[in-house]
């Protein structure tokens, strides 16, 4: 067998569900050769009625049964107090994802505050929501309460099963260079490097995921300088937050012609993996982004390369988080190069918490001194 055929065979078979690799038969014992001389039994002719087909199960192969599902029903709950101001004021804050998928439902959302107007409206082109509200000038203590409703499970990438095809725009979007994310230069030329020779696509993104998971630091205290994926390649060792390493493993799959994008989001619970990979109380810092790529004929794959970076070495994590996301997390959009409604202030790299926006500028970080806010999620029964 070829190199690149052993690479490409090895990373789909670990793909593989453990009960089914048990499961696979081992090779038929050789037919025995019939003795010179001996009499050939006569064949039967066939029955003209054919019989029902064979039993899997009498030949060992037996696909797993599919995991019931485990829904959890949460509630975000997201408070906004704004510093009073001269002139208007306007909010915008990411949403759940509207789109109701195998692993994530959204139930709606219910507000209330002293703004002047407020609303949802859906960006067509970013395939997500973001709700709004403006106050005028003068107003006492500005303020916001946004509740949203949804559930969760776990997301699992399984190799025995076929999805529905991306539609074709979607896929196009997906390999589009970005401010943050480009697909030239070094970018190019480490993707290359990655795959080799492997010409698979899901085996080729398991190649990046895993020069990645090698090559990459994850630092949740590093700057969150909207450092771009050539500036993180360019450096003796590429450094980030999930938003950094999640691009770069998206930026390099874009390079090589694998549709892949990052899915922002926020922790909001506990982890059964790991207490780090986890979050409870205040989730005003618990942003996190994680990312997918899609192959053809298995659809949308999930990963987490920045929680892979932070597993110690040797950890089955590393590898368990490839084709898988624990759901402890909801995501909110894969928007890149984001135009805010009715802002006068240009492109944002991406949307992941509140943006107030008044005639003195655009702010994002509560240390500005415009606005304070907090976010708490609620497990609810049923």
């Amino acid at each position: 067998m070829k190199r690149r055929e052993f690479v490409t065979a090895s990373a789909i078979l670990s793909l593989l569900p453990t009960s089914l690799a048990r499961a696979l038969p081992a090779a038929p014992p050789p037919e025995k050769t019939a003795e010179k001389g001996a009499a050939k039994k006569p064949v039967k002719a066939a029955a003209k009625n054919p019989k029902k087909p064979p039993d899997a199960s009498r030949y060992g192969i037996k696909l797993p049964d599919e995991a019931p599902p485990q829904w959890r029903n949460y509630e975000l709950r997201t408070i906004v107090n704004l510093e009073e101001a001269d002139g208007w004021m306007r909010l915008w804050l990411p949403l759940v994802q509207y789109r109701d998928t195998p692993w994530e439902r959204s139930f709606g959302h219910h507000w209330q505050g002293n703004y002047a107007m407020a609303g949802i409206y859906r960006d067509p082109v970013a395939d997500m929501e973001v709700f709004y509200a403006d106050w005028p000038e003068s107003v006492e203590e500005p303020r916001l309460e946004i509740v949203s409703k949804f559930a969760t499970q776990d997301r699992r990438f399984d190799i025995t099963r076929r999805a529905i095809a991306e539609r074709t725009e979607i896929l196009r979007r997906s390999l589009q260079a970005t401010q943050l994310a480009p697909i030239d230069g070094i970018v190019r030329l480490t993707a290359e490097r990655a795959v080799g020779r492997v010409k698979d696509p899901l085996a080729q993104a398991k190649a990046i995921y895993d020069w990645v998971v090698a090559n990459a630091s994850y630092d949740p205290q590093a700057r969150v300088d909207r450092r771009s994926v050539a500036s993180l390649l360019e450096s003796e060792r590429p450094t980030g937050r999930s938003v950094e390493i999640s691009l770069l493993f998206v930026s390099l799959c874009r390079a090589i012609g694998i549709p892949a994008r990052p899915v922002f989001g926020l922790r909001m619970d506990r982890s059964r993996l790991s207490e780090s990979l986890g979050a409870s109380g205040d989730l005003r810092s618990s942003q996190h982004c994680r990312a997918e790529f899609y192959s053809p004929g298995y659809g949308w794959v999930p990963v987490n390369p920045s929680d892979a970076c932070q597993a110690p070495k040797g950890s089955l994590l590393k590898k368990r988080l490839f084709g898988f996301w624990e759901m402890n997390w909801v995501g909110f959009n894969a928007a890149l190069d984001v135009l805010l409604q009715g802002s006068s202030q240009g492109i944002l790299p991406f949307l992941t918490k509140p943006i107030i926006e008044t005639h003195q500028g655009r702010f994002d970080d509560p240390a500005s001194g415009y606005f304070d806010y907090s976010i708490s999620a609620t497990g609810l029964k049923g």
